[in-house]
Parts: C-alpha cells; sequence; structure tokens
C-alpha cells in the first residue's frame, strides 16, 4: 500500500505581533553596518549618472529637436530618474541569508509559517524595509542631480503629486511582480533562470534602458499589455511631462488595477504555497 502523505503544516495561532516592523529593519540596519557598501553604492551611483548625462546629452548632440516627443532635457531627466530608480531595486538579500530560495533549499521556510506572523506579511515587510532603505538613497541622489542642475524641476505642482502618486503604485507593482517571482520556488524549488528572465523584461518593458517611446508600436503595444511599464515608465513619464496631468488619472488607474490583480494573485499563490509545505520528523 502506498504511504499516505504527510499533513500539511498547521496554521499556527496568529497572536497579536505589535513587533512586526521590525522585520523592515533588517536590510537598513544590515546595509548601514558595512561602510563599505555605503561607500560603493555613493561610487557607483555617480559613476552611472555621469555616464548616463553624457550619453543622452551626446545621442541628442547629432540631432535637432526633439526625437520620439523627448527634448534633450526631457530625455536626460528620464534616464537619471531611471538610474536612480536602479537603488530601489538592486539591494542584494542573499547576502542575509533571507531569500525564499535559500530558506527552502535549507528547509528553514517552514519557521515562516510557524512564526505569529503570517510568512506574506513578513515577506511584504522585508520587501518594504529594502525599498525604505533605497528610496533613500533616491531621495539623496535627486536633491544632489537637482542642486547641480543635472534634473529640472517637475513640469508643475500637478505634475509633482501626480509622479508621488505614481512611484508608490509602481513600487507596489514591482513587489508583487518580485513575489510572484519568488512563490515559483515552491514549485521549481529555484528561481533563478525565472529571476533573470523578470529582471530582464522589467527592465527592458519598464523603460529602464530607454524611454518606451523609442521603441516600435507594436512594442509600446505589447508593453501596454503587460505591468512592467507601471513601475517605472509611468511615473518618469508623469514627471518629464510625457503624459500630460489632464491623462494623469488614467494613468494611474492602470497601476491601481495592477496592484489590485496582482494583489489577489500572490495572496491566492501564498495560500497555495502553504499546502505544500509539510513537516519531516517530529
Amino acid at each position: 500500500m502506498t504511504a499516505p502523505l504527510p499533513d500539511p503544516l498547521p496554521a499556527p495561532a496568529r497572536a497579536p505581533a505589535r513587533h512586526a516592523w521590525r522585520a523592515a529593519r533588517i536590510t537598513p540596519l544590515g546595509e548601514l553596518s558595512s561602510p563599505p557598501r555605503l561607500t560603493a553604492t555613493a561610487v557607483r551611483l555617480t559613476v552611472q549618472i555621469f555616464l548616463v548625462v553624457f550619453l543622452w546629452r551626446g545621442l541628442y548632440a547629432q540631432t535637432d529637436g526633439a526625437v520620439a516627443g523627448l527634448d534633450r532635457e526631457q530625455a536626460v531627466a528620464y534616464a537619471v530618474l531611471a538610474v536612480l530608480a536602479t537603488r530601489v531595486r538592486d539591494l542584494n538579500r542573499h547576502l542575509g541569508r533571507d531569500t525564499v530560495q535559500q530558506h527552502l533549499h535549507f528547509g528553514t521556510i517552514a519557521y515562516w509559517f510557524l512564526r505569529p506572523v503570517p510568512p506574506h506579511r513578513y515577506h511584504a515587510l522585508r520587501a518594504l524595509g529594502d525599498q525604505l532603505y533605497g528610496f533613500a538613497w533616491v531621495i539623496a541622489g535627486y536633491l544632489v542631480c537637482r542642486a547641480a542642475g543635472v534634473l529640472p524641476p517637475p513640469a508643475s505642482a500637478a505634475a509633482a503629486a501626480a509622479f508621488a502618486a505614481g512611484v508608490l503604485l509602481g513600487q507596489t507593482v514591482l513587489y508583487f511582480v518580485m513575489a510572484l517571482t519568488d512563490l515559483l520556488c515552491f514549485w521549481t524549488l529555484r528561481d533563478d533562470a525565472a529571476l533573470q528572465i523578470v529582471q530582464f523584461a522589467q527592465n527592458l518593458l519598464s523603460g529602464a534602458f530607454a524611454p518606451l517611446w523609442f521603441f516600435p508600436g507594436w512594442f509600446r503595444t505589447m508593453s501596454d499589455l503587460l505591468p512592467f511599464q507601471a513601475t517605472l515608465n509611468t511615473p518618469l513619464s508623469l514627471y518629464i511631462g510625457r503624459i500630460p496631468p489632464a491623462e494623469a488619472p488614467r494613468a494611474l488607474l492602470v497601476q491601481v488595477m495592477w496592484v489590485v490583480v496582482l494583489a489577489a494573485l500572490t495572496r491566492w499563490l501564498w495560500h497555495r504555497a502553504a499546502l505544500r509545505v509539510v513537516p519531516q520528523g517530529g
């Protein structure tokens, strides 16, 4: 007879977790405890911004006027903001051995389902800490670039407000996209290839490499059907005025739609993932 499968891990009682927010401090405290990382980050951002500014100014030196609806200052501002946005996206959680893939490999993922804090909430809190730390670098870099005259101010107060809302919604969409990639590990055990594909698609289809208006029409249509453009292209377009304030509500509504859809899918997959975690031994 076939031995019965082990029961899935029981859901622990969710006691009030008043200090669960402390999980968000792990990444900032880990980074601040290593001064060489801070120096390396500052140097890397400086070099990247310096290079993209001269790259886009050099490209526009060969043309007269606007290209694909963008003048030189708009293109440079877009590129600089895209570089700053990478600081939020490039934090390496592997150093702290706190990725879903690592926990699955070592078998410690079971503890995520035994804590007073549900695993999806812990995952979100860790990501929140990552993004807040990254945003600190973004704000510092933004202020330096503004003072140096590299970045112009927003086109208007309405554009600034729409940009702020677009950034928050865009980062939320990005979180759910990466959370879905993490959740693949519960079925594949490793997601290295998937993560590389998603990161490349994210950079290309979000406009991190170049504004989407430089691509053919079919490419822009395809990107409109995927959530990636909502993470970066939308907020940056609002900042430089490529999306006028009158069209901002529609652009933000698209971002909200992606947040709702991806949040529902992520929550469902967390539930399915919990059914795959089984105790071994006793």
